[in-house]
Order: C-alpha cells, then structure tokens, then sequence
C-alpha cells in the first residue's frame, strides 16, 4: 500500500500526467471543432494536436526543475529525455505515419484488384512539429500552474 501511496502523492508524477490528461482532451476538442463530431479515440490515441508526449515530458522536466532546482543533475536528465521524445514524435514516428499512408495506398490498390487482403495500417502515429511545440506549451503551463 505504500507503493500506491507514494504515486498518489507524487506531486511531479501527478502533474505530468495531467498535462498528459489536458492534452489528450484538447485532442477531442480539436477534432470536433474541425469536423463537428467526437472521436473520444483521441482520448488515448497517438498523433494529433497536441502532441501529449511532450505536454507529459515537458511537464515532467518543469517539475523537476521548480522542485530540485534547473542547475540540477536530475533536471539535465529529464531535460534531455524530453528533447529526445520529442524529437522522436515529430521525426521518426512522422516518417512512419507516412510511410503508412504510402503503404495504405498501395493496399487499396491491391485490394481494389482483389489480389490482397490486408488490414490498413495506423498513420496518425506521429506530429508535426507545431503539434510537438503545442504540447510544450501545454506541459510547460501545466507545470507552471499545478
């Protein structure tokens, strides 16, 4: 129980994952703002705006940082740790939701002449780096604020 306890009271862990939180709803918000219908999808899926991988990582770093200090070695490690994530979000799984598009494609058209049966592949894995810049900024006032 005292495991439980500890998370629960973990005031940087509770943080970062309600920029997490805030940034998957903002997700929803979006998608009905920009096709008047909710996709509560969004709710946990990857990709989109904004990137809630940097809102939980920049939150996480913000939080390390007002709680140890910013010259901290823990706060350089978190720090890296979220460049590297967002890095990760806005190229290499970008790359691979467009080689997945490419790929979806090339399926349809294998289908369409009934030479393949293949189930389409996921394509929105990855962020623009607006989507990554956004889920920043809602880290970084999440932390801020909490």
């Amino acid at each position: 129980m005292d495991v439980l306890s500890g998370i629960y009271n973990n005031h940087i862990l509770i943080t970062s994952s309600y920029a997490w939180v805030i940034a998957q709803v903002l997700k929803v918000i979006f998608v009905f703002l920009n096709k008047r219908k909710f996709d509560f999808k969004r709710l946990v899926g990857a990709g989109g705006m904004p990137s809630s991988h940097s809102s939980f990582v920049v939150a996480l770093s913000i939080s390390i940082g007002k709680k140890l200090g910013f010259d901290s070695p823990e706060f350089a490690i978190c720090f890296a740790f979220s460049l590297v994530v967002m890095y990760d979000a806005a190229g290499v799984r970008r790359a691979a939701g467009k080689q997945a598009r490419v790929l979806n494609a090339i399926v349809e058209d294998m289908q369409s002449t009934g030479k393949v049966h293949q189930e389409k592949l996921k394509e929105l894995i990855g962020h623009t780096p607006i989507e990554v810049i956004a889920g920043a900024l809602v880290g970084t006032i999440t932390a801020i604020i909490i």
